[in-house]
């Protein structure tokens, strides 16, 4: 009798805490991809090549691992691939990154900003530094756990000799944060 009573109150215990709640902190993982558009200078309308009018410039794959505080903010840090095609350059920034929700109602609209550093890898890839700007919409699942995220990022890259070149994008992000 002592086991049965001993089992039944260790399956209600287990019970109660397999119930999911909404999280509002603890870590979180977060893939991402992100594509730079341009206009195409040598569009025109009723053209016979199929050419498009935007054409994309950079492609963007992020990983962040990182911190929510509460239902409000978060801290992240980021590893990211970016190749841009038209010029032929590739960067690895590695950059933290803050996030910050401005409403809060069932989804989320939120402002976020990072800085961090270029990270040479060799001959193929630019060294210097880096920050970027973002506002995005983050609509979350059923149990409101994992969310997906869609935005814009304003991004400013230094880099070459005494880091003198400069390269601005403005992005569009699709993520997918696993709580």
């Amino acid at each position: 009798m002592k086991q049965i009573s001993t089992l039944l109150i260790l399956l209600c215990f287990v019970s109660l805490s397999a119930q999911e709640e909404e999280k509002t902190s603890g870590f979180f993982y977060k893939p991402s991809i992100s594509v730079t558009l341009t206009t195409n200078e040598n569009y025109t309308i009723a053209n016979d090549e199929d050419e498009t009018f935007i054409n994309p410039n950079g492609l963007f794959f992020n990983n962040t691992i990182g911190y929510q505080f509460d239902s409000r903010s978060s801290v992240g840090l980021n590893i990211e691939y970016d190749h841009f095609l038209d010029q032929d350059l590739n960067f690895f920034p590695v950059y933290l990154d803050f996030t910050y929700t401005i409403f809060d109602f069932d989804d989320q609209v939120f402002v976020r900003g990072g800085y961090g550093t270029l990270v040479d890898l060799g001959k193929s890839f630019e060294d210097g530094n880096m920050y970027t700007l973002g506002v995005g919409y983050r609509a979350f699942d059923d149990n409101f756990k994992n969310s997906w995220l869609i935005g814009f990022d304003f991004s400013r890259r230094r880099f070459g000799f005494r880091q003198t070149e400069k390269l601005s994008s403005f992005a569009i992000f699709l993520e997918f944060m696993l709580f």
